[in-house]
């Protein structure tokens, strides 16, 4: 009995890795010969009904830490009636639609996921002809396309889903100053603040919105980019429309520049304490602690400003040793006019608050 689950999972490893069987899209097909024996192939048509996938037009969206379905349905015209063998794939792919990833293949009722999205990931078992995915404990990276394929015998038709994250997207500079950083430590730095770099998708998301910035920043694909509102000297000059500044594709190791993060709503919350006279940044960590968190990264402030609601005009430490506060709702002593995280920098001596971060 210890034999079948292990050929199972063997057979759906194969289903989705590469292959040089001919009919490949992700399962194994035999030859298919011709009636005269001599090793040619014939075409074989299916039974006279067309496969059709359908997929939602619009995105789905969701957030960090929900639960969330992509819909995908299928049907025969004109429709069949008898049950079929039908054969399931998803993958995530890039934005120029290449394959990401392997997310989960499934023939009938048995399934397997790969990746990160083992335990995470499975079909909807609603009703006929569904062929939904159902992924929970939604993570940053899971933002993006996904294609949902329908095999049955030699008919593969497909259709794609976009899954995008509720999220704020946030320029950031380490603390030893601008354009300071190649690609790889623009990924890590993002992940650091409790965020992942963003996409051009995000970006422009955010830039419709009203994101205004004039330093150019590491997106997730390697290109660099800034969104400009207000067209100005410094920015691009003032002969260009606003829009999406753009320096294409960077070398991700010699060339250097900002970068932009993005993160999404909270598992948890993020409060202000302050003690008498203010505190210093180890101080301020010990707090947090004392407090049964931990001190909060940039990417959880900007979460709680835009999710939260997150008002306070007194200055906090956070965990890459810079000092910031969120303001919703304007006002005299409280910086700029419009809402926003002010900063003030990264100061190597004062003391201030802290904002510290809880997981529920």
């Amino acid at each position: 009995m210890l034999l079948l689950p292990l050929l199972l999972e063997a057979t759906l490893l194969r289903l989705a890795s590469g292959s040089h069987h001919p009919f490949y899209n992700g399962f194994y097909y035999n030859h298919i010969m011709n009636d005269k024996g001599n090793g040619q192939e014939k075409a074989v048509f299916f039974d006279g009904a067309k496969l059709l996938v359908e997929t939602p037009k619009d995105p789905v969206y969701s957030f960090n830490g929900g639960n969330v379905t992509l819909p995908c349905h299928y049907r025969y015209e004109p429709d069949l009636e008898a049950k079929r063998k039908i054969r399931i794939k998803w993958s995530k792919l890039r934005d120029d639609y290449t394959k990401e990833q392997d997310v989960l293949v499934a023939i009938g009722k048995t399934y397997m996921a790969f990746g990160d999205f083992r335990g995470r990931a499975h079909l909807l078992q609603a009703g006929r002809r569904e062929a939904s995915l159902v992924v929970s404990d939604v993570r940053l990276q899971d933002d993006g396309k996904y294609r949902c394929e329908v095999i049955d015998g030699l008919e593969d038709e497909s259709d794609v889903v976009d899954l995008r994250l509720q999220g704020i997207v946030f320029p950031y500079q380490p603390p030893r100053g601008q354009y300071k950083l190649n690609f790889h430590e623009a990924e890590r730095v993002c992940q650091e603040q409790g965020a992942i770099l963003a996409t051009f998708n995000q970006l422009f998301q955010a830039w419709s919105e009203g994101l205004d910035w004039c330093n150019a920043g590491w997106l997730a694909d390697g290109t660099v980019q800034y969104p400009i509102r207000l067209p100005r000297k410094p920015c691009g000059g003032l002969q260009l429309a606003p829009g999406i500044r753009s320096y294409g594709p960077r070398h991700r190791y010699l060339h250097r520049f900002d970068a932009f993060c993005f993160s999404s709503a909270l598992r948890g919350e993020v409060f202000y304490l302050d003690h008498m006279g203010g505190m210093t940044l180890e101080e301020a960590k010990q707090s947090c602690q004392d407090a049964g968190a931990e001190i909060a990264r940039v990417g959880h402030l900007y979460s709680a400003w835009k999710f939260l609601g997150l008002d306070r005009c007194d200055a906090g430490w956070l965990a890459d040793g810079s000092v910031r506060y969120p303001i919703t709702k304007p006002r005299a002593n409280c910086g700029p006019p419009e809402p926003g995280v002010r900063s003030f920098g990264f100061p190597s001596k004062g003391r201030f608050g802290v904002f510290c971060y809880k997981e529920r």
